[in-house]
């Protein structure tokens, strides 16, 4: 089996399993994608994926891990949460990356509605912070996608305009 063509299906590889990452859990999507694509770069001595190609795919791969981490703490902010509530929606994010799909749903608003409960907010208080943090990260998750989405135009422009 020729070389170039095992660094090619690895490169495909990561793509397809960074593209499954933006939403599946554990999985840091985006920059495993920049990774493949940067590998095929690589694979054909950066002909056909330069350098500006290769700078801006990682420049949106620098915008979606900061989307990635802003995304539900803006919501909760957005609704007036607590210090508490920020701190306990990244911490229910964190915990909610080990306990899969549920985890990753539920965490940023377990951790934002206990943050509030602590700080000393009623009930229904907490549970909007939790809301809006957790319509954040969906938000958030979308935006992902749209970045996603952006790199492999971009990727593919690059392989067929060269």
């Amino acid at each position: 089996m020729d070389s170039h063509f095992l660094l090619y299906l690895i490169s495909g590889l990561l793509i397809v399993i960074g593209l499954a990452g933006i939403i599946l859990p554990a999985l840091p999507g985006l920059p495993v994608m920049f990774a493949g694509m940067l590998l095929a770069a690589w694979t054909d001595d950066f002909s056909k994926i330069g350098f500006w190609t290769l700078l801006l795919l990682g420049l949106l791969t620098v915008i979606a891990l900061a989307v990635d981490i802003f995304a539900s703490l803006f919501g909760a902010k957005r609704a007036g949460a607590s210090k508490l509530a920020l701190f306990g929606a990244a911490i229910g994010t964190l915990v909610g990356l080990f306990f899969g799909i549920p985890g990753i749903l539920l965490g940023p608003f377990l951790g934002a509605v206990i943050g509030e409960l602590i700080a000393g907010k009623a009930w229904r208080e907490a549970s909007k912070v939790g809301f809006a943090t957790w319509l954040g990260l969906a938000i958030g998750t979308a935006l992902k996608l749209a970045l996603a989405f952006a790199m492999l135009g971009i990727f593919a422009i690059a392989l067929l305009w060269n």
